[in-house]
């Protein structure tokens, strides 16, 4: 298991936190808790891509000590939108890996995609603790990943509702006790729809989330369920556990967030409003709770809870998913770099909804899989399969 023994941090210390990718949906969900206990925590660093404007009044709303955006071209407006205030500026990729260095108890990874993997190998270098938003880090680089993790004793702390109800429920202590592990997906918004219907369907469409509210990438992903098939990999590497007992589920509500099977029959689940503060603020005070401002659950309102197996036909990127893990080496790098190239481009309106898939699948077939000893392969990796990737375009 890659998450490591509690660490307590004193009653009279507020933590200091660091959050990369702020501007985004879980950024601004770690920046509400944040806010409303401010006694609580002292933010060290935030940073995001390029939304300048809102990075900048973050920042100055909690105080902190630096804000980096990724877009160098923004460094001035950001410089400009922080005069006077006393924080910090900086700008690029590096400033970004920076600002994850830098020294803070806890570390929110919520980059989308592989450009997260950089800054969060930063932040675990220096044995933080890394609540882990970018379920893209583990799959382009997890037994890299979870090597450093052991090494520099950082500890890594799920964030994706999945895994965090996982983490909840999971006796990581007797793991000869654990049968297997369940997935839940809510399905998405095309659940119910034909495959010649998804052919048609548009990018607005596809990030309209029945459940959760997302950013647009993360929005196609549970859209064509390539998001379990990430998390099906991720989970390996958080916990430990073979793909053969690693199950989905569909379930429309997403009340039950994710379930762990025991040898003895029982079956424990995590359970919760669809609301990425409640896994976030598990992290944020982790090994404590703290108070979270949502509606409490009530099962007598939600009334029924159903489930069904997912559509291997209508979503084929979960047994795609499945065969890079299988796969192993540099296939689930290559997974992920076409999937990021074919959903901008289903995003832009150049390809279709169901092309998604197929860009995926036929690069992978043309890239065979290879052995990662750094991350300078991964770079390697993901770049030839962007690049393969774009061309079929």
């Amino acid at each position: 298991m890659a998450v490591a023994a509690p660490r307590r941090v004193p009653k009279s210390a507020p933590r200091r936190v660091t959050v990369l990718g702020s501007t985004g949906s879980v950024g601004r969900n770690t920046l509400d808790l944040i806010s409303r206990n401010l006694d609580q925590f002292e933010v060290e660093a935030l940073t995001a891509n390029g939304q300048v404007e809102r990075l900048a009044e973050q920042a100055k709303q909690v105080g902190a000590r630096l804000a980096v955006v990724a877009d160098e071209s923004r460094y001035l407006d950001l410089k400009e939108a922080l005069s006077g205030s006393g924080i910090e500026a900086a700008a690029g990729q590096a400033a970004v890996t920076e600002a994850a260095a830098r020294p803070s108890d806890w570390v929110m990874a919520a980059i989308v995609g592989a450009a997260g993997l950089a800054p969060t190998m930063a932040a675990v270098r220096r044995g933080a603790i890394v609540a882990l938003a970018n379920k893209e880090t583990l799959v382009c680089a997890g037994p890299l990943m979870t090597t450093e993790v052991m090494r520099s004793q950082a500890t890594l702390l799920p964030v994706d509702s999945e895994h965090n109800a996982i983490f909840q429920v999971l006796d990581a202590q007797r793991p000869a006790a654990v049968d297997r592990i369940v997935l839940t997906a809510s399905g998405g918004p095309f659940r119910t729809l034909s495959r010649e219907a998804m052919a048609d369907v548009t990018p607005a469409q596809a990030v309209a989330h029945p459940n959760w509210d997302m950013g647009a990438k993360i929005s196609v992903d549970s859209a064509t369920m390539m998001n379990k098939g990430l998390e099906v990999i991720e989970a390996q590497h958080l916990f430990g556990i073979g793909p053969e007992r690693i199950d989905v589920l569909v379930h429309p509500q997403s009340v039950i967030h994710s379930m762990v099977s025991y040898v003895d029959g029982s079956v424990l689940a995590q359970l919760g409003q669809p609301d990425m503060r409640t896994p976030i603020a598990y992290t944020l005070a982790w090994p404590e709770r703290m108070a979270v401002p949502i509606d409490r659950l009530d099962l007598a309102a939600v009334g029924q809870l159903t489930f069904e197996e997912p559509d291997p036909v209508r979503f084929p990127t979960l047994r795609l998913a499945r065969e890079a893990l299988q796969a192993g080496g540099s296939a689930p790098t290559i997974l992920n770099a076409a999937n990021e190239i074919a959903v901008r481009a289903f995003l832009e309106g150049r390809i279709g909804f169901l092309d998604i898939a197929k860009v995926v699948e036929d690069t992978l077939l043309s890239l065979p899989a290879s052995p990662l000893q750094s991350l300078e392969d991964v770079w390697s990796v993901d770049r030839e399969a962007r690049a393969v990737a774009s061309g079929q375009m």
